[in-house]
């Protein structure tokens, strides 16, 4: 180390106190001063302040989010020594005085104001309401019970000021009093008849309670979908967002009554048009009874193939050709929109599709005969099993 150096390092932890004691005395508390951050941590940030010292803002002192490196920071001065050789500083002080009129301002009109929680206390939780500290109590966070406070912490939520203590600069706020107001404004508003979007909130097994700006509706189970539903959790969840018409409305009781299915067409509507009769077209089967069998030909439209039309053969009991869940092939025999009913028939299906290939296979027999797998030509009479099944097909009575 050189001279130059040596004479630069106080000779001593008394100098060393002096000389920071001449710092300090540049500022003093309630000062409001402007500095550069120069580091951030999980406590707090370090403040540069020109040409004078460096500041420390504990993490519950800082208003402004994501603070980063070189940002500018306005603070006032706490404390001058925090015995870590900082001037202890708070952002939140700067913000609370320069808000406090304003907030005053917001109580005696009765306006709501923007809130973020901050820490979850004993009887409620503490909230930063434009730089100022606020105190929700837990019955006034909802409209109903709070369990657990602290999933609000961090949560940005919409709040009025119910008391201002001026004196100590202290406000109580209520989240529950907001949603009432809304709750109130959004009952004026709600007519039958109107489409509007909400969100799931919760299940039950007879329908889904759905928030539709500040007052629950139910959408039934039935009101779900066109097609028969076992439980709502098959159609939507929590936290889903939906359009749904309202069905009825009972302002006295409170009551909504919701559809999800009515913003969809109806079924049996356009029916005939998309499945006409003599067409062929895919199905699942759904129920089996003794005289026939249900298929499920799009969710919500079902037909019913007849214990007659379920084989080529005459059969005892409709298992014996076919089985819930198999996927045929079925004929469209009637569509009557009006009774929401459509006849189909897997024998009709089947004897045209035979037809069919019997026809394809008697065309290419005379172009190029069938070989087996030794290279020999197939005898005639094995490949006459498409003109035996034909016959055996049962005539109409």
């Amino acid at each position: 180390m050189n001279d130059m150096e040596k004479n630069q390092v106080p000779e001593s932890n008394e100098d060393f106190a002096a000389m920071l004691e001449e710092t300090m005395i540049k500022f003093r508390p309630g000062q409001i001063v402007k500095g550069v951050i120069a580091q951030v941590s999980d406590d707090g940030v370090v403040v540069s302040i020109p040409g004078k010292a460096d500041g420390f803002i504990k993490k519950n002192d800082l208003v402004t989010e994501d603070c980063k490196v070189d940002d500018e920071i306005e603070a006032e001065v706490v404390k001058l020594n925090d015995g870590d050789g900082y001037v202890l500083m708070s952002e939140r002080k700067v913000m609370a005085s320069k808000n406090w009129d304003r907030l005053v301002a917001e109580y005696d009109t009765g306006a709501c104001v923007e809130a973020t929680g901050r820490e979850a206390v004993n009887g409620g939780l503490i909230a930063d309401v434009m730089g100022v500290r606020a105190f929700i109590p837990a019955s006034h966070l909802s409209r109903r019970y709070v369990e657990n406070i602290s999933e609000f912490v961090g949560k940005t939520m919409m709040v009025k000021i119910i008391e201002v203590d001026k004196t100590k600069h202290r406000i109580v706020a209520s989240r529950k009093a907001y949603l009432n107001e809304e709750k109130k404004k959004a009952w004026e508003n709600i007519e039958k008849d109107q489409v509007v979007t909400g969100t799931v909130r919760r299940l039950a097994d007879f329908g889904a309670f759905v928030d539709i700006g500040g007052v629950d509706g139910l959408v039934h189970v039935t009101d779900l979908a066109w097609h028969r539903v076992k439980h709502p959790s098959e159609v939507v969840a929590p936290g889903d967002v939906i359009t749904v018409k309202i069905t009825n409305v009972d302002k006295e009781k409170e009551r909504i009554q919701l559809s999800l299915k009515a913003m969809t067409p109806q079924p049996w509507e356009t029916a005939e048009e998309r499945y006409p009769v003599g067409s062929i077209v895919e199905g699942k089967v759904v129920r089996i009874t003794t005289f026939g069998a249900f298929v499920e030909l799009e969710p919500g439209l079902d037909g019913l193939v007849h214990i007659s039309q379920c084989a080529l053969k005459r059969i005892n009991k409709v298992e014996d050709a076919v089985q819930v869940g198999q996927i045929v092939r079925v004929k469209v025999l009637k569509v009557d929109k009006e009774a929401k009913r459509i006849s189909l028939s897997i024998r009709e299906a089947l004897t045209e599709e035979v037809d069919y290939n019997a026809e394809v296979q008697d065309f290419e027999f005379e172009q190029e005969p069938e070989y087996d797998a030794e290279g020999a030509e197939y005898p005639a009479e094995e490949v006459e099993y498409v003109e035996e099944a034909a016959e055996e097909v049962p005539t109409e009575e």
